[in-house]
């Protein structure tokens, strides 16, 4: 699965992780995140993610 990363403060979201703390399983691919979830360490949207080169 694809990894993306925050561009404001470099966090990478990896799908194989998810984001536990904010409710997101494990195996989780970032399309698959509700929309209104934020970066979990500077708090940007969805749309300040880029897809990791």
């Amino acid at each position: 699965m694809k990894k993306y990363v925050c561009t404001p403060c470099g966090y990478v979201y990896d799908p194989e992780v998810g984001d536990p703390d904010s409710g997101v399983a494990a195996g989780t691919a970032f399309e698959d995140i509700p929309d209104d979830w934020v970066c979990p360490i500077c708090g940007v949207g969805k749309d300040m993610f880029e897809l990791e080169e």
